[in-house]
């Protein structure tokens, strides 16, 4: 399925999407009176109708991201080191999301996933902090001291890592 964009052309609707809910994210969570870096998150998805992918867990070598059925939107992914804001938004309006924080020691390694629960094991994966649970629509907020380093977020809802729920996030 296809969309015109501003210009005549044609774009598809599965590229339209994560743009969309993080611009939905940004305009929701509205000013913030955090400080340091403020860093906008969207939690998305395509919807339960779709089909959910069930191979696109971190890293992503070779694999065919276009086919993810649930991401993760930033505002932007490189930010000083200091005190970060992650200001999140659940796009969905069916899913419950959450978003994890780790730092990856080398960001060619999976992580350690535990493929009887679909999840990652968050305390082997060093995990630094969450914005627990939200239902669709809500909002939550994660204050963290990052040092220089690469960075994952991701969802560990049972099945949303390999749906392609995740994103790298770079500290400088």
């Amino acid at each position: 399925m296809f969309t015109r964009n501003s210009i005549g052309g044609l774009l598809p609707i599965r590229l339209i999407l994560p743009v969309a809910a993080l611009v939905i994210g940004v305009a929701m969570a509205g000013p913030s009176r955090a400080g340091g870096t403020v860093v906008n998150v969207s939690l998305w998805d395509k919807g339960t109708s779709m089909e959910q992918a069930t191979d696109l867990g971190f890293p992503a070598g070779g694999k065919d991201m276009s086919k993810a059925s649930m991401g993760i939107a930033l505002s932007v992914d490189t930010v000083k080191a200091g005190e970060i804001t992650f200001e999140v938004l659940n796009s969905s309006k069916e899913t419950i999301h959450e978003m994890i924080v780790v730092r990856l020691k080398d960001p060619k390694k999976e992580l350690p996933y535990d493929s009887g629960a679909s999840t990652v094991d968050e305390e082997r994966a060093g995990h630094l902090g969450e914005v627990s649970e939200l239902e669709p629509g809500k909002t939550g907020a994660l204050r963290l001291d990052l040092k220089p380093g690469n960075y994952l977020l991701f969802c560990n809802i049972p099945g949303h890592f390999m749906a392609g729920m995740w994103t790298s996030f770079t500290i400088k």
